[in-house]
């Protein structure tokens, strides 16, 4: 029977092939859009999975509040982990990382260098590997990861250093000028990993690991645990409770400092702490997405139900004669159905086709490795066959009702008809595919006007042709610093230097308690910034009252910003020059008040800030450059770093592109709306297409005797645009609202943001009429058009 069904499904199918062609093209472009989205959402819910004892891995996490508001950091003091071990029964394991980073020289046995790398090390402790049951190829962190100057690497990593895993054990790399010694090799860490370690040294070896300060928190410290079996995280909530306040006697409700527990699983979702990897993906991002992907395959299913219930029609007789040969129902059913599994199938292998020549290009887009590889992830099949089950059911269920259940005696005749009534299903149909097509169009113009926005708005500062380069911090480089700069300067092109922190605008936040004019305010922290008496200058920030500190190596004046004042509700400036603030123990006048600018990026208000001279806290250097003469200058600054900073890897990027990776985030969802709108506009248009050419067939006499009795070749095209017409102004009227609530909880996410207007309103309106006035007119015409005796011939 399943042959016999096959057999006649093939052959209706070529008898009709333009039907064919349609549907399979449209299914098979929702489906590739739909596996796409399936492969990226698996790999991003993959993160952080695999781990034997998973459920019961936490990260200890630090918080702050305040009365205006609360900050967030993945990192804890550097005590906090014996703290914890000793403090909280219900712990099994606890372990304390440390990220540094620098330069890795790999020697030969003459002792000469054959690599010298930038890379990050992580310190930890040995519980770390019995929290994370990673495989060790040689070595075992109990006993390879107790000693100072030990250290493990990933075999990738081993690879790349000494050729293999096993030529890695034993033999030392150099570390910021301390030796190593490789005691163990690990199984590279997946490409799915909130922790890319590949350098793993003892947490022994860590200078400060002994340090008692429970006031300074950097995201570089973190700590992992893993509770006892059967204990549950809620029970350590009223010993996390006695903790805080053992350890922090002085908060009180203006300002607390508290730490919680993050589950594993969570790490990679939450953009409010941050991870090693430095990426995260907000579970919003994926629900938007899998939104997308529905809205993908339910535009397909629209145009299959459409153009089958159209064709309809034109089958009755086929029904007809089928019921009256003895078919029953059921088995016009499956046979109905066996078309649009074989329609499925066919646009599957299509599907498939068009992903893996999709998949480079998304692989470039979000920066990960994903694949298409059913045998290294069965789930995709499962997907591909949930999915052609889903597409089968959803698009040939009703079709096949409808043409199943016609009258034997009507259709023989061809006096049925599939449109019952003015509100039929395929009307209902076409408006919800237009009104999902114009959500995107909405979206799409509203987010494009954002990033135009976020790209135009001037942040306070000018940040244009300056390079933030990364200056060696030890003392020998230091040393250095005032003739480099002296050189650098008489390079063609060249026109400032100043040594700093960070640029203005940077996520690399650092902030601290501080207390003004000699009382501690627990109100809110700053955010600090050290960079010499150029910096000013070279970005163009705007004094409003005061000066700017003296030249100086050591710290000997702050300048603030205007939202430290309005945060301490100082109105005049200059009440604030000469004030004493002290920032970690560093005591100094306020000899300026800046203009503020923004320091963070466009989803964030401006930080309250200070900036001061301090040589020691200088990592960076800023380099401003002649547009036209930028790339020639900056590689005659990369050729005398080098010469002059010889044990140190040169690294420099423009402060613009910094800027810009603010926002990769939502670079990528404007260019998925594009991409998926211009994919449903194509669906849609195509389907529109092929279901106007089915009514123009139907109403081919009904086009003839019209044109007899005198109608016009325009009056015939409106007839039949009309209603089409109004279908899709009914489609914009249900569409606008659903774009507004999520255009406007899209744009929420941005402190500094556009004005939602009516425009992208009305353009996704007209850009929706004129497809379908172009589409629909151009098969009218030709069928009003046509000669009027090929229609009546047969009457």
């Amino acid at each position: 029977m399943f042959k016999l069904n096959l057999k006649i499904a093939l052959r209706n199918l070529w008898k009709n092939k333009g039907y064919t062609l349609i549907n399979i093209l449209g299914l098979s472009i929702g489906m590739a859009s739909c596996i796409l989205i399936f492969i990226f959402i698996r790999f991003q819910l993959s993160f952080d999975e695999g781990y034997r004892n998973e459920d019961r891995i936490y990260r200890i996490v630090s918080k702050w509040e305040y009365p205006n508001g609360e900050d967030f950091s993945q990192g804890v003091p550097i005590p906090l982990a014996a703290a914890a071990r000793n403090d909280f029964a219900g712990i099994e394991k606890v372990a304390a990382v440390q990220r540094s980073g620098g330069i890795v020289n790999v020697k030969d046995e003459s002792g000469k260098d054959v690599i010298k790398s930038d890379e990050r090390i992580y310190y930890t402790q040995p519980d770390f590997f019995e929290i994370f049951d990673v495989k060790w190829l040689f070595g075992n962190p109990k006993q390879t990861l107790t000693d100072p100057n030990q250290a493990a690497l990933s075999q990738s990593i081993a690879t790349r250093f000494f050729g293999s895993a096993e030529k890695a054990v034993g033999k030392n790399i150099t570390f910021n000028k301390k030796d190593l010694k490789i005691t163990g090799v690990f199984k590279d860490m997946p490409e799915n990993s909130s922790l890319p370690f590949q350098i793993v040294a003892s947490y022994a070896t860590f200078s400060d690991r002994d340090s008692k300060s429970w006031g300074h928190v950097s995201s570089r410290s973190e700590c992992y645990m893993m509770l006892k079996e059967g204990v549950a995280i809620k029970d350590l909530d009223g010993p996390m409770d006695q903790f805080n306040k053992k350890y922090y006697k002085d908060n009180d409700e203006a300002g607390r400092q508290l730490h919680g527990f993050q589950h594993l699983r969570d790490i990679h979702f939450n953009e409010r702490y941050g991870n090693y990897s430095n990426t995260t993906t907000p579970k919003s991002q994926l629900y938007g997405l899998a939104i997308i992907g529905c809205f993908l395959i339910i535009t397909a299913c629209i145009n299959f139900i459409n153009l089958a219930t159209a064709q309809a029609v034109s089958r009755s007789k086929e029904v007809g004669v089928r019921k009256v040969m003895g078919s029953k129902r059921k088995q016009l059913i499956v046979q109905f159905l066996s078309e649009t599994l074989t329609i499925s199938l066919m646009a599957l292998l299509i599907a498939c086709v068009l992903t893996e020549f999709a998949l480079p290009h998304m692989q470039q887009l979000f920066d990960n490795k994903i694949s298409f590889s059913l045998f290294e992830h069965p789930v995709i099949f499962v997907f591909l066959t949930v999915l052609v089950f889903i597409v089968s059911t959803l698009a040939g269920f009703y079709p096949a009702l409808v043409m199943s259940g016609f009258s034997p005696a009507l259709a023989i005749k061809n006096k049925v008809s599939v449109n019952s009534g003015s509100l039929s299903l395929r009307k209902i149909l076409v408006v919800v595919q237009f009104a999902i097509t114009i959500i995107l169009i909405i979206g799409t113009l509203v987010i494009l006007n954002q990033m135009e926005y976020v790209r135009k708005k001037p942040l306070g500062f000018n940040s244009g042709a300056v390079a933030i380069v990364y200056a060696p911090g030890d003392s020998l480089s230091r040393l250095k610093y005032n003739t480099f700069k002296e050189r650098v300067l008489q390079i063609p092109g060249v026109q400032g230097l100043s040594y700093c922190q960070i640029a203005p605008l940077s996520g690399d936040v650092s902030e601290v308690s501080f207390s003004f004019d000699g009382k501690d305010n627990k109100d809110f922290q700053i955010r600090k910034s050290a960079a010499d008496e150029n910096y000013f200058k070279l970005f163009d920030l705007k004094l409003i009252a005061g000066k700017v500190f003296l030249k100086s190596d050591t710290l000997n004046g702050y300048v603030v910003n205007e939202m430290f004042l309005k945060k301490l509700n100082i109105k005049n400036p200059q009440d604030a020059i000469g004030k004493l603030l002290s920032a970690n123990d560093r005591k100094a006048p306020i000899v300026g008040v800046m203009k503020d600018f923004n320091d963070l990026s466009l989803k964030q208000s401006i930080s309250p800030l200070v900036i001061y001279p301090e040589k020691s806290d200088y990592y960076n250097m800023a380099i401003r450059v002649d547009e036209k003469e930028m790339m020639p200058a900056m590689k005659k600054v990369e050729a005398l770093w080098s010469t002059t900073f010889s044990d140190y890897i040169y690294d420099g990027q423009f402060v613009d592109d910094s800027i810009n990776s603010f926002y990769d985030g939502e670079r990528i969802t404007g260019t998925l709306f594009k991409v998926f709108a211009g994919v449903i506009i194509f669906i849609s248009f195509i389907g529109l297409f092929g279901l106007i050419s089915y009514v123009a067939t139907q109403r081919s006499r009904e086009v003839a005797i019209r044109k007899v009795l005198g109608a016009s070749t325009y009056d015939l095209v409106k007839m039949l645009n009309g209603s089409f017409l109004l279908m899709v102004f009914i489609a914009n009227l249900v569409a606008w609202p659903l774009a507004y609530i999520f255009v406007s909880k899209w744009l929420s996410g941005f402190v500094y943001r556009i004005d939602l207007s009516i425009w992208p309103f009305i353009i996704a309106m007209f850009i929706s009429m004129a497809i379908t006035l172009i589409t629909v007119s151009l098969r009218s015409y030709r069928a009003a058009s046509a000669n009027t005796i090929d229609a009546l011939k047969y009457e």
